[in-house]
């Protein structure tokens, strides 16, 4: 059984960049536990049209080490597609190539298992290390580590009124492997209120004139937000940010949680743009079979086996009316959300629980009794704030976690970025 400095569980783009950020450092050894056969970043959203959020910076690794070899731009020269990306003049890298990348950069490095299934996490207090056991190739492995960083990632989450239906319903995150069922049926209906939604809605509209469907997007938000993306805004990615959400009271962090979701979950306003657009266009023709929704928060929700079809109870938040809308095919474009991994339960003493029973993570990404054993990627908006699931702040909290790990400040961390000061001034007058 061999032993590590630490186990990282989960690949997806966070630990696959903790994976390039400690392949050069020679006295800090760690292995990474993949599931899944290979690298594979939300196969069923690689719409061709659709780009990252973010810009080509918020790679793996670059905002941490621009010199490192695993860096997007390596890629794309190691790719011939470096002259090809200049002229494109777009910071904004394809999500498709994206995906290419992180497999690129996956496969450069020996420290990384797929095919593992981690099915339990133990800890021994004589030694100090954690055990986890493993399913691969159906054989069962163990590894022993002093620290572990859990990057499992959030699942795709079902509202409560569609779980248990019948039918063939997707999550966004099936989308493209059940496109061509979908575009066979009489009428789609896309419920969701953020950039998967509108990127699907935007993708059935532009092909429906040849198939003949009839299209709806419903969302129970008062109208279609944009993503805030102002340089100012963009300022609470920032360490300064983190420091002040952080040291809030929990009651005021979860209540920022839910009132900031425009500034990572709102859509593209090029993508709002160009579906008005696609709309106008269509419409030259005569009347467009579509219907758009707002405002229509789904109570509940019924499956019609003899029909073929599922009927939406919705409610108008403003008008305080309910209504019914019938379609054959459904896309629950309704995001992830975290959920502990169940192999934890035999450490879970060892974790630290807030008032609401979910992670109480440190200002060090740490959530162990410990404060250094345990290290979480993503799933923290609640104590991180936006920053939690923003690509461009991964090699940063990778630069974090990183420290913790070898006892030294690898690759420098920023302390302060930002022109705006988020609290009250030192010496405030109460």
């Amino acid at each position: 059984m061999s032993t590590h400095d630490f186990i990282a569980i989960g690949l997806g783009p966070y630990n696959l960049g903790l994976a390039c950020l400690t392949d050069p450092i020679e006295d800090l050894d760690g292995l990474f536990l993949e599931s899944r056969p290979e690298f594979d970043w939300h196969p069923g959203m690689l719409l061709d049209f659709a780009t990252l959020q973010t810009p080509f910076m918020a790679d793996l690794v670059t905002l941490a080490d621009p010199t490192s070899p695993h860096s997007f731009l390596s890629y794309l020269k190691e790719r011939g597609r470096l002259y090809p990306f200049y002229i494109r003049e777009m910071f904004y890298p394809v999500r498709s190539e994206y995906n290419d990348y992180c497999r690129w950069a996956a496969g450069r490095l020996s420290s990384i298992r797929f095919g593992h299934q981690v099915t339990l996490v133990e800890y021994d207090e004589a030694d100090g290390l954690y055990t986890v056991t493993a399913q691969a190739g159906g054989r069962t492995v163990r590894h022993r580590a002093r620290h572990l960083v859990l990057g499992t990632g959030t699942p795709p989450y079902l509202p409560e009124a569609c779980r248990g239906l019948g039918g063939d319903l997707v999550h966004n995150s099936g989308y493209l492997q059940a496109k061509t069922a979908l575009q066979a049926k009489r009428s789609i209906t896309v419920v969701g209120s953020g950039q998967s939604a509108a990127e699907i809605y935007y993708d059935l509209l532009a092909e429906a004139d040849p198939h003949g469907y009839q299209l709806n997007w419903v969302t129970r938000s008062p109208r279609f937000f944009p993503l805030e993306y102002t340089k100012l805004t963009l300022e609470m990615t920032s360490p300064e940010y983190v420091d002040y959400f952080h040291a809030l009271p929990e009651e005021t962090r979860y209540r920022l949680e839910g009132e900031q979701k425009g500034l990572f979950k709102g859509i593209d306003a090029d993508l709002i743009n160009n579906i008005y657009d696609l709309l106008y266009q269509k419409s030259v023709s005569g009347p467009v079979n579509t219907r758009l929704f707002t405002n229509a928060a789904l109570h509940s929700a019924s499956w019609e086996e003899t029909t073929g079809s599922y009927r939406l109870d919705l409610h108008h938040t403003e008008q305080q009316r309910d209504f019914a809308l019938t379609t054959e095919g459904l896309v629950l474009a309704t995001g992830y959300r975290y959920r502990t991994p169940d192999f934890l339960a035999p450490v879970r003493d060892r974790i630290r629980s807030d008032g609401r029973g979910r992670f109480e993570v440190a200002r060090n990404y740490s959530i162990d009794t410990t404060g250094r054993g345990i290290f979480l990627q993503n799933g923290a908006t609640h104590a991180h704030s936006v920053t939690s699931p923003d690509l461009g702040m991964g090699p940063y909290r990778n630069s974090w976690i990183i420290r913790e790990l070898a006892g030294r400040e690898v690759y420098p961390i920023e302390k302060a970025i930002a022109f705006q000061e988020f609290g009250a001034p030192e010496g405030a007058v109460a």
